[in-house]
């Protein structure tokens, strides 16, 4: 049992059931993905403030089961990108978060479509409740994808680590990603 419930991880809920283009053309001004790098450990409260503003935003949080010596499993829910929020909104959303006090910089994000398209599919592995590891350094290796299963349609590389095949889900932004045990589904190469 987790010490803390489970917090907002994705404002609005529905934010990833819409392409980036719908929320482009339903905005007076134009929006675009913003990745907020914040203080060290400050990202559920960075979430908290932006809830506050009703700003859309994005942190990728997964539950964390450690054993303790005494063998008693707890639950922690830990963002799988350390100090990373991620948030769709104008300038003026942009400037709100940088006022919280929670906000180290604010990063530029080129392809926002892109971007966009990668948390939707992070979002989705979460949404599994399958263990996640972080990647932090993206290897070359295959392009594949899911082609059964709750995770079907899924893209990513392949690539073996400990003699188990893991796919990587990347946010190639951040040069970073998840990876995530491919244990009995069907994978073709694209």
């Amino acid at each position: 049992m987790p010490i803390l419930a489970e917090e907002i991880r994705v404002y609005p809920e529905t934010l990833f059931q819409r392409d980036y283009l719908d929320w482009q053309e339903e905005s007076d001004a134009p929006v675009s993905w913003h990745a907020i790098y914040t203080i060290s450990r400050q990202e559920k409260q960075l979430i908290r403030r932006l809830l506050d503003f009703s700003i859309p935003c994005y942190c990728p949080i997964a539950a964390h089961k450690p054993r303790s010596p005494a063998g008693r499993i707890r639950t922690s829910f830990l963002p799988l990108f350390s100090n990373y929020v991620f948030l769709l909104g104008d300038e003026d959303c942009r400037r709100k978060a940088l006022e919280t006090n929670c906000v180290s910089r604010c990063l530029p994000v080129h392809d926002s479509a892109a971007l966009h398209n990668q948390l939707r599919t992070i979002e989705s592995l979460i949404q599994t409740g399958l263990p996640l590891t972080r990647e932090s350094r993206l290897e070359p290796g295959m392009l594949v994808r899911i082609r059964s299963g709750s995770m079907k349609g899924v893209t990513g590389q392949i690539f073996q680590r400990r003699g188990i095949e893991r796919l990587i889900i990347s946010v190639d932004f951040l040069q970073q990603g998840i990876s995530v045990e491919l244990n009995d589904w069907e994978v073709e190469p694209l």
